[in-house]
């Protein structure tokens, strides 16, 4: 009996696509660990966990997120100047009014893995706070989460 062999997918033979997500009115944990499985590819049934196999990933409407329960104005965020007593902290509530991309960008890269592939990874990421985005050329696939 001949044995079947399992075919990975190599750098050279895979391929991206690109990915819209309307994430306007959508929990951040929720939006965030669908986006992680696109950036691995693992929608894919040629998923190789050591390669790079998952799409790019357009998000739109990032400043239109929401959080569950409290934590908008209990969660924090952390950032250290890298002096004594540098450290800033701010709500996710003033973050979202900031930074809202910041959010989402922490949020998808805490679902990613700690290693060199992840940094590889997160730079498939484009995220923007309203509709407009200069991606068009691409030729997206528009999806819901």
């Amino acid at each position: 009996m001949e044995r079947q062999k399992t075919k990975l997918e190599t750098p050279q033979t895979a391929k991206r696509g690109w990915v819209i997500v309307d994430v306007k009115d959508k929990v951040v944990g929720r939006v965030a660990s669908r986006i992680a499985d696109i950036l691995r590819g693992k929608h894919r049934v040629t998923y190789t966990p050591h390669v790079d196999t998952g799409d790019f990933v357009v998000v739109l409407n990032a400043a239109k997120l929401r959080f569950t329960g409290a934590k908008p104005s209990e969660k924090k965020y952390y950032t250290h100047s890298g002096y004594f007593g540098g450290m800033k902290s701010i709500t996710a509530e003033k973050q979202l009014e900031k930074h809202p991309d910041r959010v989402l960008y922490d949020a998808v890269w805490g679902m990613l893995p700690k290693n060199t592939l992840s940094r590889q990874l997160i730079k498939k990421l484009k995220i923007y706070p309203g509709t407009e985005h200069p991606h068009a050329s691409q030729g997206p696939t528009e999806i819901q989460l």
